[in-house]
């Protein structure tokens, strides 16, 4: 049984001064579709040539917390049965919820997508269909339930990965590859390491689209906001070029922290809805896989983890690549939901866990104390909700020459001190 404390006595203590803050607005990407519904139906119309009278669907919806998704889902169902198809939902999400058709469904219930929100079934399963295989004879899988049907349609927002470096890798082709292969095509393919994934995943995604029968994949691009500012129906031929040029648009598009270097970031934070790896390394620049390219020039020295979001279920992937941590935290924690989709994935690095700190107070303290040379009041903090929603942060006045030589940070609030209640947990939110 972890301890439900565990005192550092040290000379001096963790409560060292701490330096004032500031509200501090990032002016990230804003570009946004100011129609859902219309450029779904206006997408829709590149495959009017194609009879769905009677033919049924299998819509592929994964695990991320994608804030535009139900609308985008809701308007490529209506197109649907607008033109006369049967479709569903099924979870295409690898070894997420727990790696079982129960955990998958919930997750997805827990995200709204239900028979009655949606008015189509859910369908849920782990069984598979081997498709093919790779030239190395790595099979290439298919949700069961989803090859069956005439149709099977991806949907899935394109990002940079959080693990490693391609021309595809969080998008259409990786939501073929992995998402629609559940649990066994995951494995299959995460037993090669991320090293191997940015050819691994485009040849996988061809496998896929050579041997199921794939109507389109619905590519969303989101704004910093989370909003959507590009949203496409992909026809197989041109899944893969597109998926790629999407991802590039999007690589614009993330939310990034405009610094150069922080001693201690704090996370309110962290969980699969929020990224897929819990603490998105294209802002930290720390990947639990260990892979290059994903530092941009920020040196973050020390980060701190606070808290679980309700919609991770307990799944703490990516707490490893932290420093600190808190004993809320974790409590929170389902080490199996965690365990599976981190040894699935073969990055057992994301499920180390940091310093366990008793109170937020002690987290920030002991941060602090792992940077040589950096005094409490002199610390360079910033505080962010997640490493999603990133457009207001709070910043330490020490930075305060960084904020005013950079036209895309604006001060937005007068300096002012952190609080903690009696029980040192840190007080306020952050404003959206």
């Amino acid at each position: 049984m972890f301890p439900k404390s565990i005192p550092i006595p040290l000379p001096g203590g963790l409560h060292g001064p701490l330096p004032r803050f500031i509200e501090v607005s990032q002016k990230l990407s804003t570009e946004t579709v100011d129609n859902v519904d219309r450029a779904i139906a206006a997408e829709f119309s590149k495959f009017s040539h194609i009879n769905l009278a009677g033919k049924s669907v299998a819509v592929g919806v994964g695990s991320r917390g994608i804030k535009e998704q139900p609308s985008v889902v809701k308007a490529v169902l209506r197109q649907l049965q607008n033109a006369g198809a049967e479709p569903f939902l099924f979870p295409a999400m690898g070894s997420h919820g727990g790696g079982n058709a129960d955990g998958q469904e919930a997750v997805l219930r827990e995200y709204g997508y239900t028979a009655e929100i949606f008015g189509v079934p859910v369908r849920a399963t782990m069984e598979v269909v081997e498709i093919g295989q790779l030239k190395d004879g790595t099979p290439i899988y298919c949700d069961a339930i989803a090859h069956a049907a005439d149709y099977i349609v991806p949907v899935n927002r394109v990002k940079p990965h959080t693990s490693f470096r391609g021309t595809h890798e969080s998008g259409l082709a990786k939501m073929l590859a992995i998402g629609v292969s559940k649990h066994a095509g995951a494995a299959a393919l995460h037993f090669h390491g991320f090293a191997h994934f940015h050819h691994l995943i485009p040849e996988a995604a061809q496998v896929a689209l050579d041997n199921s029968s794939i109507l389109f994949g619905v590519g969303m691009v989101e704004n910093s906001l989370e909003d959507i500012r590009q949203v496409e129906l992909v026809a197989p031929t041109d899944l893969l070029t597109r998926d790629a040029e999407l991802l590039e648009l999007a690589k614009a598009s993330i939310p990034q922290l405009y610094f150069s270097q922080i001693d201690v970031l704090i996370v309110d934070q962290i969980g699969k809805n929020i990224s897929g790896s819990g603490l998105d390394p294209n802002v930290t620049g720390r990947a639990g896989s260990g892979m290059p390219g994903f530092d941009k020039g920020l040196k973050i020295n020390r980060v701190v983890i606070r808290d679980l979001t309700d919609k991770t279920q307990g799944n703490a992937t990516g707490l490893g690549t932290a420093d600190v941590t808190t004993q809320r935290m974790v409590r929170k924690i389902d080490w199996t939901k965690t365990y599976v989709n981190m040894v699935t994935a073969g990055v057992i690095n994301g499920a180390r866990l940091p310093i366990v700190a008793d109170t937020d107070r002690d987290a920030i303290g002991i941060a602090i104390r792992g940077c040589p040379g950096v005094s409490t009041d002199q610390a360079r903090i910033v505080r962010i909700p997640n490493t999603l929603e990133l457009t207001k942060i709070w910043v330490s006045e020490t930075m305060r020459a960084d904020l005013e030589a950079d036209p895309r940070l604006e001060i937005v609030s007068e300096p002012f001190e952190l609080d903690f209640d009696r029980d040192n947990g840190l007080l306020g939110e952050i404003a959206s």
